[in-house]
């Protein structure tokens, strides 16, 4: 019951009363890891630093001291933030065997309030994706695959046709961590986010993800993807858990020159009764073309329940968010190519035995080192950042981004309190049809409803709310005001008590353990 509870009022209550302790919860936690390794979601167990930090967590719950709420509980982190003394691949033969020498502040900040890092979660590489397939450990798998819920709707073609290829995929790139946490192996995640990497796998795994206003959670240790857009993301099986996270991440790090200067006190969300006084905004433009007429159909009743519950829901105009995804994919190839000059084999990573010249080796390290969709994005955003294309590209790309964000601040000012849009274009797709399309291709098309936020820096979340009628998670995104995270998370709370979306119904993961292992690259445990 306690791993599949709330963090405040079940785990952290049956903590401090006894009822269950921390090596016990997280030894449950590591068993589970090991029984559903097939799922790939780690890249890096650390099992005998997670059994120090319980013990240790026990002796302060023995004495009456516990640190905080996440005290003794176990969190997994995606492997492209810092930790000491645990590997940090990215998911890149670039970084294969890099320990870090410090740990990412939001790292520290887990384990200084008494959380227990279980280890690291498994991406895209460089996080550079929306599939969470395309990193050197091998795709991960969605825990839905295996859930009694898609096998009663999932009809295999043919006899030989069974779960084995008719998985799919958790979308990305912090499929590792959305998966981790829909299958209970931890009770929070780490994620990143820099145009939809946590809430597009929250929404196709069934779990919350929360995008934080940009510069309210340090980057600090983060490796860094796009330094104007990337935010660390949290996910959780219920909103009052993202805000306890949030609670514990958020405010000023001297480390990060990006963020807030103010303190932030964390907050407990309260139970809204009352939605009359909350103006909903439908964007008439996140009808976007893709998208299912099942998701379609959901997004509109939500709409429905916030109207009859005495909201007003008021349909507003974002007119640029067409330029929106065509922007990004500039402005995000160009910062990756600037990020990634940094990886050249000399000081950390990779390096590879050319010895003919110092550029010879240079060129050997990074074909070597990175995958296809990593170069080809470096090619593409060195194209961007060319003398003769500068000012085409780059700057009015930039000048696109202001009107994309002035958008956003009109419809805030207007009146309009939360808007609320699909997450994903529809469920998560077959890991066999995914890959028939390139990354590039797919990124596209499956960032097209969520970079929007990302580009505006504005606080946006998944809730999950019903399942497709192949029995897979379907969730719907709530962006907020800058830094009003609390009415954000608030409003979310109370759609999630509507919506009632069910527990996920894990079966035959003992038999899948043993049959998909011996294909399969699995988590080290360390």
């Amino acid at each position: 019951a306690a791993l599949t509870g709330g963090l405040r009022f079940q785990v952290s209550a049956a903590l401090r009363e006894g009822r269950v302790t921390p090596t016990e919860l997280c030894q449950r936690c590591l068993s589970l890891i090991k029984s559903t390794r097939f799922l790939n979601a780690y890249i890096t167990v650390a099992e005998e630093a997670a059994r120090k930090q319980a013990e240790e967590s026990e002796k302060r719950y023995r004495r009456g001291q516990p640190l905080s709420v996440l005290d003794g509980i176990p969190v997994a982190v995606k492997d492209n933030f810092n930790t000491a003394g645990i590997e940090t691949t990215c998911a890149s033969n670039m970084l294969k065997g890099y320990i870090s020498p410090y740990n990412a502040t939001v790292v520290q900040k887990l384990l200084d309030q008494g959380a227990v890092l279980l280890g690291k979660t498994n991406l895209d590489e460089f996080a550079m994706g929306s599939g969470s397939t395309d990193g050197v450990f091998g795709p991960v798998r969605n825990p839905w695959s295996y859930s009694r819920q898609y096998k009663e709707k999932s009809i295999p073609k043919s006899h030989s046709d069974g779960a084995e290829s008719n998985w799919v995929i958790t979308g990305g790139s912090s499929g590792g961590s959305a998966a981790a946490v829909s299958s209970f192996t931890c009770f929070a995640a780490l994620g990143s986010d820099t145009g939809g990497s946590t809430r597009n796998p929250a929404a196709h795994c069934g779990v919350v993800g929360l995008k934080p206003t940009y510069g309210l959670i340090s980057r600090h240790g983060l490796i860094p993807l796009v330094n104007s857009m990337d935010v660390p993301g949290i996910l959780t099986r219920c909103v009052d858990d993202a805000a306890i996270m949030l609670g514990s991440l958020a405010g000023h790090d001297p480390k990060d020159s990006t963020t807030v200067q103010d303190n932030f006190k964390p907050f407990e969300l309260p139970n809204l009764t009352d939605v009359s006084k909350l103006s909903i905004g439908i964007p008439k433009e996140y009808h976007a073309p893709g998208l299912s007429s099942e998701i379609l159909a959901l997004w509109s009743k939500a709409a429905d329940l916030f109207k009859n519950a005495g909201a007003k829901v008021i349909e507003v105009s974002l007119p640029h968010t067409c330029y929106s995804i065509v922007c990004y994919h500039v402005l995000c190839t160009a910062e990756v190519a600037s990020n990634m000059a940094r990886f050249d084999g000399l000081e950390y990573g990779h390096r590879s035995d050319m010895k003919k010249s110092t550029e010879s080796m240079y060129a050997a390290t990074r074909r070597e080192g990175f995958n296809d969709v990593v170069r080809g994005r470096i090619l593409s955003g060195n194209y961007f950042l060319l003398k003769q294309n500068y000012e085409n590209y780059f700057i009015k790309a930039q000048k696109v981004r202001r009107l994309i964000a002035n958008d956003f601040v009109k419809v805030f000012r207007s009146g309009i309190d939360i808007l609320l849009t699909p997450t994903t274009l529809s469920d998560a797709v077959p890991y066999m049809e995914f890959i028939k399309e390139d990354n590039r291709t797919r990124s596209a098309q499956d960032d097209i409803l969520t970079q929007a936020a990302n580009m505006a820096g504005l606080p946006a979340i998944n809730v999950p709310t019903a399942l497709s009628e192949r029995g897979l998670p379907v969730g719907l995104q709530f962006i907020g005001r800058s830094f009003q995270e609390k009415q954000l998370l608030t409003v979310a709370k109370w759609f999630e008590k509507q919506v009632k979306f069910p527990v996920i119904q894990l079966e035959e993961v003992k038999r899948h353990d043993h049959t998909v292992l011996q294909h399969q690259k699995s988590a080290s445990f360390s």
